[in-house]
């Protein structure tokens, strides 16, 4: 699966990485939405254990600056779900071939899209966060787009208390999905390497977001994470469809 980027590649690989960590560090998910499509097409090797290592460093850094403001209780039930979730995601990553996994991705790209724009709001009681958590746990594991379950459960949070909620649940549910994956046998040399070298964009988005929540709507914010992702998804659906005329 690994393969080798051009300069070209890598450069576009790490501005989708750059902008993808801004907007997970301003609106608390959407790492994987935005750069996962865009990704897939330039080096598929790279979902999802890179990714998610990267995932892990914005988390890191998101839970450290907003600390404060953590609902640990509603992270706690929704990790209970993340567990089994997480090994259903190494089956499938295991079972389905490379465009079966890209053809998922893009849909799961398009759902979280679809259901983030109706606007619908499920509650956060314990039931709906361990279920979404569950969602999570295999679709963040098997494609490293864990994000728009949690996001439909959590979109009655904002600002400081979303972002680090949702870090506390990425960094605890991505640590379990690389451990299931080095068991699957999908982190290996390249993906490893490929993280150091991205994981300078990663801390760059992250200190964008910085001044991102400073001078952006939270909403238009939103705005510009669905369409990009939308478009994301589906360039990766034609280049599938393309390859197999």
């Amino acid at each position: 699966m690994a393969t080798h980027l051009s300069i070209t590649g890598f450069v576009v690989v790490a501005l989708a990485i750059f902008f993808a960590s801004a907007m997970q560090a301003s609106i608390g998910f959407g790492m994987g939405m935005l750069a996962a499509p865009i990704v897939a097409i330039v080096d598929p090797g790279l979902i999802p254990a890179t990714l998610i290592m990267l995932a892990v460093v914005v988390s890191v850094l998101v839970l450290v600056r907003d600390r404060t403001s953590l609902d640990l209780s509603g992270a706690g039930w929704a990790l209970a779900g993340r567990l089994p979730g997480s090994a259903v995601g190494a089956l499938l990553l295991v079972l389905l071939p490379e465009r079966g996994l890209a053809i998922l991705l893009a849909l799961v790209v398009l759902g979280g899209v679809a259901l983030t724009s109706f606007g619908w709001v499920p509650l956060p009681h314990r039931r709906n966060l361990m279920v979404a958590g569950a969602a999570s746990g295999i679709l963040g594991t098997a494609t490293s787009i864990g994000g728009p379950p949690m996001a439909l459960v959590w979109q009655r949070n904002t600002g400081a208390e979303l972002r680090s909620t949702m870090s506390c649940f990425f960094l605890v549910g991505s640590l379990i999905s690389l451990a299931v994956l080095a068991v699957a046998g999908a982190v290996d040399v390249h993906t490893a390497t490929l993280f150091v070298f991205l994981a300078p964009a990663t801390v760059l988005g992250f200190l964008l977001s910085r001044v991102v929540n400073r001078v952006l709507d939270r909403r238009r914010l939103r705005i510009v994470a669905i369409t990009v992702s939308a478009v994301g998804a589906l360039v990766l659906v034609v280049q599938q469809v393309l390859a197999l005329m």
